[in-house]
């Protein structure tokens, strides 16, 4: 058992039957009435982020995870298979449990999270940015570059970023997979 001073930003904790890891805290102590904590948790399950205020002392339970690297090798419909890299052990993971499975490529190294105590996956992340080589997209006019203006292009993984017009078909491009955007053409 812990309490609310034991917060710190990436702590795991059990909350309403889930484990939550905090994003991010503030004690708040107002002229008037008891102290609290303001918190953003983010569900390890689903991902989804949801603001929670605790009272100053409250009692939380602590729950222990460990990321381990495993290589993504393929999927079935909606199953995602991986490897540990050093004990070749095979896991399979719904599509789900992955943070964003449309940038997955074939020997991508994900960081897997497991619950400690029962050894069970709850999530799959993958790195922050991604190299993808873009399979389609319409060629782009000379001299149309004074604007921030985007298109859409498919990339290796099936999956369609927009990209500003003067990236063309067969150029890599690094995708931040939080957020899906752009970042920047890739030199080879």
């Amino acid at each position: 058992m812990a309490t609310t001073a034991d917060f710190k930003n990436g702590l795991c904790i059990e909350f309403n039957g889930e484990p939550y890891t905090i994003v991010e805290f503030q004690h708040v102590k107002p002229g008037k009435g008891g102290a609290f904590v303001r918190t953003k948790l983010k569900n390890l399950r689903t991902g989804r982020v949801i603001p929670n205020t605790f009272t100053a002392g409250e009692k939380i339970d602590i729950i222990r995870v460990e990321r381990r690297q495993y290589q993504f090798l393929y999927a079935d419909g909606d199953d995602y298979y991986f490897m540990h890299s050093e004990t070749y052990e095979q896991i399979s993971l719904p599509k789900e449990m992955i943070d964003a499975p449309q940038f997955l490529k074939e020997g991508m190294i994900c960081d897997v999270t497991f619950l400690a105590d029962n050894e069970q996956p709850i999530n799959c992340e993958l790195p922050t940015f991604v190299d993808l080589e873009i399979t389609y997209t319409e060629p782009g006019e000379r001299g149309n570059t004074a604007t921030n203006t985007l298109k859409p292009a498919t990339v290796e993984t099936g999956a369609t970023v927009r990209v500003p017009l003067f990236v063309n078909t067969g150029e890599v491009v690094r995708i931040d997979t939080r957020t899906g955007d752009y970042v920047e053409r890739v030199k080879n």
